[in-house]
């Protein structure tokens, strides 16, 4: 069974997004093994995006992700990374194609809805970033 994190960010949860999304990735078959709600600091943020962090959007990365709390989850499922790759759609909001959970909800690739991890290796440390 594999595991990965998959993280609502604070527009899925300010636009009343977190049933839809979530009943999508249950009616995919995926189980949600834990959840919780969390308010980020910058200093969680500079870890989990230290790959951009040096970058000069980072500050206005750091301003969204912390203008709200986010939905942390663990999702268990055959498969799940990339399935929920597929089912998350392109980062780039005028990539993802309709159908997908970004095509469908994400206003702009800054403020895009949903994290998900991109690799099982990744998924593990963002677990334990985040779940401890």
């Amino acid at each position: 069974m594999e595991r990965t994190y998959i993280m609502l960010k604070p527009d899925a949860l300010k636009r009343n997004l977190i049933g839809e999304i979530i009943a999508r990735i249950e009616r995919k078959g995926y189980k949600i093994a834990d959840c919780k709600m969390m308010t980020l600091d910058e200093a969680i943020l500079r870890e989990h995006y230290a790959h951009i962090a040096d970058r000069p959007f980072f500050p206005e990365i750091v301003e969204y992700m912390t203008s709200g709390p986010v939905l942390a989850m663990i999702v268990e499922g055959e498969n799940v990374v990339k399935g929920m790759r597929i089912l998350m759609g392109a980062t780039k909001f005028e990539e993802a194609t309709a159908g997908t959970i970004r095509g469908d909800y994400a206003m702009s690739t800054g403020q895009n809805i949903i994290h998900g991890s991109d690799s099982i290796e990744n998924a593990e440390i963002e677990i334990k970033r985040f779940f401890g």
